[in-house]
């Protein structure tokens, strides 16, 4: 029998149901006030690299092409400095069944979930990872409902949300869609205790390992491709999962050195949970939005402690425009005959960029590219940008102002990419676990676990946390 359904009364019971839902006892890696023993998180999977390619195997997932972009680097090395202008490849994961990495993350979920007997999976999300985890539950035979966050009070929803929403259901799935706010996650759990269905969440160990195959495959197949590991990997950052999967499997395929380089759009002034901004961002994932908060506390999902752990492994953060992500998707059409989603060219913005730093022999790779399709395709993005009261014009990506002004580059000079402060974020996540601790002292494994966790060291955190205190 279900208890009370009360928010409150649900809220209180959410550990007992992600423990049932997930099949994970968070509470045994504890080692501290912060501190829990990540790697031995990870190793709860139980399935080795190689059994999990296998697994993903089974429903056609992986193996994408690495692609070079020969048009585009020699776009960007005509605007380059002489010697200058890294070759460029993406990896073409809008080859997976769903279209994106995302079917990766779900893969090894959906096949735990049937090998543990769990009638069907839930996942919320707005994105890709519903068809993913949909078409996984699909080629599975077990059920699927996704929870997606779609409309704001006036019940308008943004084109690329819609169109995910439609094509989990084209996949079977049973769809709830909801307005913006803290309803989410309440339907979610109270979907999870009623069905008994397992939580295909985008932040377990199942969901990350997952994606380590693809950072595997873009270490391996750029070394026979060039000779070379990749000298540097982009990965579109928001929850923290793909950077997190695709640096372990970088360093799983013997590519230690590669620099992990993480791109969100810049939405900054954006608040993700407000009615007002919902519909006045132009990109539902990918974006500071969601990449600020999960790299400054990773333990805001929906699970007690988030798998992914960005601030593990990126050596830089950075930011791009709105209007130069529209560019270079169009861009990539064109020169390259590939029309492909949003997500991707988020990174090949900042590919372009960085490649202009780099020398004419080394290689940069963007990890992943997404389907495209009528809600995600930059003109049903803009068109809805403008009837949400948004300007769009052509100029300097410069003069961009989220939510306000999307600015279209004139040419391909003006892409460039905004360093963010790897140091202060970490100083924001150490602020952020010291609250989290209610007041209990640190101990020594508490500050090697913060140090490992912003990929520090001790000494950077316990001055820190002297800082910190000073301000206080």
């Amino acid at each position: 029998m279900i208890a009370g359904t009360s928010y409150a009364e649900v809220m209180a019971r959410r550990q007992d149901i992600m423990k049932s839902a997930v099949g994970i006892d968070y509470e045994k890696f504890r080692t501290g006030a912060i501190a829990f023993d990540y790697e031995a998180m990870m190793d709860e999977v139980g399935y080795t690299l190689e059994e999990v390619h296998a697994i993903q195997e089974e429903t056609n997932v992986g193996h994408t092409p690495l692609v070079e972009l020969r048009n585009i680097t020699e776009l960007v090395r005509r605007i380059s400095d002489p010697g200058k202008g890294a070759r460029i490849f993406v990896k073409d994961e809008s080859a997976n069944p769903s279209g994106s990495f995302k079917d990766r993350r779900a893969s090894v979920s959906v096949y735990y979930a049937k090998a543990k007997g769990y009638p069907g999976v839930i996942a919320a999300t707005s994105g890709n990872y519903g068809a993913a985890v949909a078409s996984q539950a699909a080629k599975r035979g077990l059920q699927c409902i996704i929870v997606q966050e779609t409309y704001d009070s006036r019940g308008l929803g943004q084109p690329e949300i819609i169109e995910k929403g439609r094509a989990c259901e084209a996949y079977g799935a049973e769809v709830h869609q909801l307005t913006v706010g803290p309803e989410l996650f309440y339907v979610f759990l109270r979907l999870l205790e009623e069905t008994g269905f397992f939580n295909a969440s985008l932040y377990t160990p199942f969901s990350v390992t997952g994606i380590e195959t693809l950072g595997y495959e873009v270490g391996a197949e750029t070394l026979r491709a060039t000779g070379r590991y990749p000298d540097a990997v982009i990965v579109t950052h928001a929850g923290g999962g793909n950077v997190t999967g695709t640096a372990r499997g970088l360093r799983k395929a013997g590519s230690r050195h590669t620099e992990v380089i993480a791109a969100s759009v810049d939405l900054s002034g954006l608040h993700m949970a407000s009615d007002t901004d919902f519909n006045k961002k132009s990109f539902t994932t990918g974006h500071t939005g969601f990449g600020i908060p999960f790299a400054t506390w990773p333990d805001r999902a929906d699970v007690p402690r988030n798998a992914a752990r960005p601030l593990r492994y990126m050596d830089r953060y950075v930011t791009v425009t709105q209007g130069e992500v529209f560019y270079v998707t169009e861009m990539l059409a064109k020169l390259e005959g590939m029309e492909r989603g949003p997500a991707g060219n988020t990174s090949l913005v900042a590919a372009i960029a960085i490649a202009r730093e780099m020398d004419r022999d080394e290689v940069v790779v963007v990890q992943e590219t997404e389907y495209t399709g009528a809600g995600k395709h930059p003109y049903a993005q803009l068109s809805f940008a403008r009837e949400m009261g948004v300007e769009v014009r052509r100029g300097d990506p410069g003069d961009n102002v989220p939510g306000k002004r999307i600015v279209i580059p004139d040419h391909p000079s003006q892409i460039r990419v905004k360093e963010l402060s790897l140091p202060e974020i970490r100083k924001s996540y150490i602020r952020n676990a010291l609250a989290h601790a209610g007041g209990q002292a640190l101990s020594e494994e508490d500050i090697r676990f913060l140090a490992k966790d912003t990929n520090s060291s001790v000494g950077f955190v316990e001055t820190t946390i002297r800082e910190l205190a000073q301000v206080v």
